[in-house]
């Protein structure tokens, strides 16, 4: 078996975490169980270039009890937590590429390791998989029947593809299901964020002015974790229902270059480039820490950083570079710029894991269940399954819900009745 990860003897250390991690994971659980039982991938040549986590680990799992033929990658340089690249390939003989701090050159070599498997499904998280097929591996597009996008980054680049005509299979958004977003990306991504900023800096978060740039569902989460912690959060937008949605929640709104000389701590989630951009630098105080939680680090302009910087960043304490501008103030960047949840942290808690993954499970599912059916397009995760999700995980909290009677299903059916 193929595989590219740093060290196989870290093994034992990520089999037991994955283990932790399951246990928060019970519709996850479930679904595997029936798999394992059904075999509703077998036969399926599946390539996922996702954050190789401990979560992943056990979605990997899942798709390999179901049968599918599965290939691993990482879907972020700085995401990868090397024991359970390690123990999928030893315990569960996964081909796995990923190490955590790879290269750019390395990285793609991974991304064309995964397209060399000749996949008939993808299972993406930012669309790197996607777009290489389409731009430089158009031959991996023989075998495609479909595939599934986790994440907002993703799934914009997929459907810019999709208007142009230029997507070449059917998709599903796992993005835009309700189990997701409302749970993965705000609690998620707000503890998780938070906690990658606290490892990095072991700054107090309270007192400070915490600067969050965007009020999508991944900022939402972000901007309400900072004030739970006692920050004083600012949010930063372009979308006016955005932006009046956290006035109403009781955020101060500004243009960032407003924000920028009065905030101590910077967070960008939004998806577009430069979000923190050079004249933002420029007016930041002295000690500024600045990170983002988008999946792509250009949401930063880090080039432009560099340039006005004197002489090389410094890493003064692991996942923070300082660097210094002319006038000797200091800016410091965490985690390079990238996810800094994934990178200084350990990603977005097992529990919301268990539904977005729940739902890249159920999607693969579906889609080859509907193989040859569906346009090349990109699809909302229907309604069915995300339902049923919410039905698995309340039931596995302990929470039981009200049920409608024959008369209220018919009068939310009806007209007729008036006041």
């Amino acid at each position: 078996m193929k595989h590219h990860v740093k060290d196989l003897d870290l093994a034992p250390s990520g089999r037991l975490r994955m283990e932790w991690a399951e246990r928060e994971m019970p519709v996850l659980r479930q679904i595997r169980e029936r798999f394992a039982a059904e075999q509703p991938l077998k036969g399926v040549r599946l390539s996922a270039c996702l954050h190789v986590t401990t979560e992943t680990g056990n979605l990997a799992r899942v798709l390999q009890a179901g049968g599918a033929d599965l290939v691993l990658v990482a879907s972020n340089p700085l995401s990868t937590q090397d024991d359970v690249a390690a123990a999928l390939v030893t315990y569960d003989e996964i081909p796995v590429y990923a190490i955590k701090g790879e290269d750019n050159a390395t990285y793609y070599a991974h991304i064309h390791a995964a397209l060399d498997h000749k996949p008939h499904m993808t299972m993406d998280d930012g669309a790197d998989l996607v777009g290489t097929m389409h731009k430089s591996r158009r031959d991996a597009l023989d075998t495609i029947i479909g595939g599934t996008e986790e994440t907002t980054t993703g799934v914009i680049r997929l459907r810019a593809m999709a208007k142009e005509g230029a997507l070449e299979y059917p998709i599903i958004a796992v993005n835009d299901a309700l189990t997701k977003h409302l749970f993965d990306n705000r609690y998620g991504t707000g503890q998780s964020t938070l906690d990658g900023i606290i490892r990095a800096t072991n700054v107090l978060i309270a007192g400070k002015t915490v600067v969050v740039g965007g009020y999508g569902w991944c900022s939402r989460g972000i901007a309400m974790r900072a004030k739970g912690l006692g920050g004083n959060v600012i949010v930063t937008e372009v979308d006016p229902l955005k932006a009046l949605e956290a006035v109403m929640d009781g955020f101060r709104v500004m243009p960032m270059l407003e924000a920028a000389p009065i905030g101590d701590i910077f967070v960008t989630s939004t998806g577009d480039i430069n979000v923190v951009d050079t004249q933002h630098f420029a007016a930041m105080k002295d000690g500024a820490i600045v990170c983002n939680s988008g999946h792509f680090n250009v949401e930063l302009n880090l080039p432009g950083l560099a340039e006005m910087a004197v002489g090389a960043p410094r890493r003064i304490r692991p996942f923070v570079e300082q660097y210094v501008l002319p006038d000797g103030r200091h800016i410091n960047i965490l985690g390079e710029g990238r996810l800094v949840n994934l990178a200084a942290a350990e990603g977005h808690p097992s529990a919301v894991m268990d539904m977005s993954f729940a739902n890249q499970a159920l999607c693969a599912e579906y889609m080859l269940a509907h193989a040859g059916k569906l346009e090349h397009a990109v699809y909302a995760v229907p309604e069915a399954i995300d339902q049923a999700i919410a039905q698995l995980k309340l039931a596995a909290m302990g929470v039981e819900i009200d049920v409608l009677s024959e008369a209220q299903k018919h009068y939310l059916a009806s007209w007729q009745e008036g006041t």
